[in-house]
């Protein structure tokens, strides 16, 4: 008789993360990061997090709670950057010092950096003179950064040019890059010639979140995401104050930015005020209660490579109503989980906003359900695996 085979135990991977946004950031990019780090240790492995500073007076190694689990942080000095309501960053030039010392002390198996800017790029270049293998996942659009520089438009063209340059030299050393859409990876491949991109959604973990599939007894709309110019919050607002009065919307906007101050004088003037609601930060518990309750999630940003705002929308039953554009329509299909309207056009968003709001209990079921099926493909766990197998040079799951 053949005994079992034994199941093969694996040596645990020690993970060096390079991410140039992390807690306190809130935003996709940060959150995917947190999730992938926390994931990667409740599995074993020995993780470790190179991440800017609260200030640059509270910098060095600590060990840190993430999502449950326990990771070890080393936090570079970082300023704010002052047009920007949150934003801090590491000293561009003291980017290699800080990688050096990291690299040093953790011998890392591999380093996966989240963006080709000042971390990142740092850690790549000093991974690769010690020939620690690379994996680089692109959250970013150089053109989202455009709102905060300063510069006039002309300076602005240039500056991008020379930001997805010096892309595409980072992204080069890496084994594999990664993006979270297939839509985004032939954005990245078209705009800095690169083949091979591999798309890995953020995940998500969807247990977390709850579905109430009961006719609502109201129509409340909500955003979740950064208060910022390329998300076009206007555009909704605009398309809610042309809504038939008879549906009695009010809408929860659920985060920060820069643009709350701007937001809030739109809503004034659109007389808006007894039925638009700025949540701002709130607790896990409170942004998924908000989720829970809504009649629909409503998203007009122009720059998503994901949207994990529209992930949690999804494992939480929603319609979404959301623009056609990046990688939105890759979670939101039209018909189906809900609709897409044309980019910052109002009239649109109003009649798709009014097609869910006035659907058949029935009808909107559907969506909801659709929604949830969806969303399936976007385990965290199968975004583990794939990682994993990257991490280690194996051929990825299906």
């Amino acid at each position: 008789m053949t005994p079992p085979e034994t199941p093969e135990v694996r040596e645990p991977l020690t993970v060096l993360i390079g991410a140039d946004t992390f807690l306190p950031h809130v935003n996709g990019a940060a959150r995917f990061a947190e999730r992938l780090a926390a994931g990667l240790a409740a599995r074993g492995h020995h993780v470790h997090v190179s991440a800017p500073s609260a200030g640059h007076r509270h910098h060095g190694t600590f060990e840190e709670t993430i999502e449950g689990e326990q990771l070890t942080m080393h936090r570079l000095p970082s300023w704010r950057w002052p047009p920007h309501d949150w934003l801090t960053f590491v000293l561009p030039w003291m980017s290699k010092h800080y990688a050096r010392k990291a690299l040093d002390s953790i011998k890392p198996d591999v380093v996966h950096i989240q963006s080709h800017i000042v971390i990142g790029r740092g850690l790549a270049r000093e991974a690769r003179k010690r020939g620690i293998p690379i994996i680089a996942t692109n959250h970013i659009m150089a053109e989202n950064i455009l709102d905060f520089t300063t510069l006039p438009p002309m300076l602005d063209k240039v500056l991008v040019k020379l930001a997805w340059d010096d892309a595409r030299r980072t992204l080069e050393m890496a084994r594999a890059v990664t993006t979270p859409t297939r839509k985004a990876a032939d954005f990245l491949e078209d705009t800095i010639d690169l083949e091979g991109v591999i798309p890995i959604s953020c995940g998500i973990d969807a247990s977390n979140y709850t579905a109430d599939l009961t006719p609502r007894d109201a129509n409340r709309i909500v955003f979740v995401g950064r208060l910022t110019t390329e998300k076009q919050i206007d555009v909704v607002l605009r398309a809610i104050a042309k809504l038939d009065p008879a549906l009695d919307v009010t809408f929860d906007i659920v985060g920060m930015g820069d643009q709350r101050r701007n937001l809030e004088q739109l809503t004034h003037q659109l007389g808006l005020d007894d039925r638009v609601t700025f949540r701002g930060r709130t607790t896990d518990e409170e942004l998924r209660g908000y989720l829970t309750r809504a009649s629909v999630f409503a998203i007009a940003s122009i720059a998503e490579l994901q949207s994990i705002a529209t992930l949690e929308a999804m494992a939480s039953g929603l319609p979404i109503v959301a623009a056609n554009a990046v990688a939105l329509p890759h979670l939101v299909h039209d018909g189906e989980n809900g609709y897409l309207f044309e980019p910052g056009n109002v009239d649109d968003l109003v009649d798709k906003l009014t097609r869910v709001l006035t659907a058949t209990p029935e009808e909107r079921l559907r969506m909801q359900q659709a929604s949830l099926e969806g969303v399936k493909i976007h385990d965290m766990n199968r975004t583990l695996d794939t990682f994993e197998a990257l991490y280690r040079d194996e051929p990825l799951p299906e």
